[in-house]
């Protein structure tokens, strides 16, 4: 058995902190200061967030649908499913990501795949041209 105090560790904003990993999901406590935000991201496994301080917005962008919840609040999703998160007070969530790493995350993928997706973001930058 291997126990932790999710409130009594230090995690600083910006540094989410890796709590446990296993070959079935990984734990990772996030703290997110009021008014910060997880811009629109996606993940390889599914997500589940579960608030432990805090307020929290969700926002599932395929739909626009936005939920908001305090401690207790659980939020899963799927796969690949973009979403926001966005602290509208000073937040600390668990997010558990599993399987863990997901089909097609880059932990699991070959040199020569890893190569391929490298190759195919470079041409996708090519063809947007430079930041404006």
């Amino acid at each position: 058995m291997e126990t932790w105090s999710l409130n009594d560790l230090e995690v600083r904003p910006g540094s989410p902190e890796i709590v446990a990993s296993t070959d079935d999901a990984r734990a990772i406590v996030i703290d997110l200061p009021a008014g910060e935000s997880l811009d629109d991201h996606e993940v390889h496994e599914s997500a589940w967030l579960v608030v432990l301080a805090g307020e929290i917005e969700v926002t599932a962008l395929a739909s626009s649908e936005a939920f908001s919840g305090g401690v207790g609040t659980f939020v899963r999703f799927d796969p690949a499913e973009r979403h926001r998160v966005d602290a509208t007070s000073d937040a600390r969530f668990l997010l558990l990501l599993t399987p863990w790493p997901g089909p097609g995350h880059p932990g699991t993928l070959s040199l020569e795949e890893k190569a391929q997706v490298r190759e195919r973001a470079a041409e996708r930058a090519d063809r947007s041209g430079p930041p404006s």
